[in-house]
């Protein structure tokens, strides 16, 4: 068995710092970098992309609300076209400094808000999909498993790759359970690790308030702005080596 493990990063702003890049880059299989919209900044960018491709960390560009203060995680009443353009405006700024790092960027995976309202939405869906689809570098998808998102890459012929979440509780229909309820983020790494070598060998995830959901899975994610994420991902990737599966990006 081969799965990929990603985490979100370049996440830190000016003076202003959110997790550990360079320790997370040395455990993960693929990094989804902040573009400039919940969290970033051009200098940001080039070094977490400068140090990804250094280390053979596969590349995906991380778009979000423009909210630095609500760091994405507010939804920003816009129309459907309106996000497809917010959306090509910061992949289009992540290629650019790519080019500038050495650094080739292969997919997109929207951030926050953003991800949860194209996971119900699906005009919002369809308008990322639609701007990403023509934006150069065939860039690929990964969403959240059994998504509008998902749906909407599918039916547009761009690769998609499903994934789902180390640390984040899940609902019965699939969601992620909202980060003001009980039971939304996982600290435990040893728990965090069971409940993924559970789902691994059953395809099954465990949720809150009821029996465990199938779901699908190219990827699992550590978000990089947790707590103990870097010693989390550690935890993920030694307990699932362990279990004989090989951790690689999907792409």
């Amino acid at each position: 068995m081969k799965i990929d493990l990603n985490s979100d990063l370049g996440e830190s702003f000016g003076p202003w710092s959110m997790g550990d890049d360079a320790a997370m880059l040395d455990v993960v299989t693929s990094a989804n970098i902040a573009c400039g919209g919940h969290a970033s900044d051009p200098e940001t960018m080039f070094t977490t992309l400068r140090t990804a491709a250094a280390k053979g960390v596969v590349i995906g560009a991380h778009p979000g609300y423009a909210d630095r203060e609500g760091f994405g995680r507010r939804v920003i009443p816009m129309a459907p076209a309106e996000l497809g353009r917010m959306v090509a405006a910061q992949v289009g700024a992540l290629v650019g400094v790519a080019a500038l790092a050495g650094a080739r960027v292969r997919y997109v995976k929207p951030h926050g808000a953003l991800s949860n309202h194209a996971a119900d939405d699906r005009a919002a869906a369809d308008a990322i999909v639609a701007a990403v689809r023509a934006l150069p570098g065939d860039l690929a998808f990964l969403a959240i498993s059994g998504t509008e998102l998902e749906l909407a890459a599918r039916a547009a012929g761009i690769p998609v790759f499903a994934e789902i979440f180390a640390d984040r509780g899940y609902l019965p229909n699939g969601r992620l359970v909202p980060r003001s309820q009980p039971g939304a983020m996982i600290h435990d790494p040893a728990e965090a690790a069971e409940r993924l070598l559970r789902f691994l060998d059953t395809g099954r995830m465990a949720v809150v308030g009821g029996d465990p959901i199938p779901l699908q899975a190219a990827s699992i994610c550590v978000h990089g702005d947790s707590p103990g994420a870097v010693a989390m991902a550690r935890e993920v990737r030694a307990r699932l080596s362990a279990a004989g599966v090989s951790l690689a990006s999907f792409l």
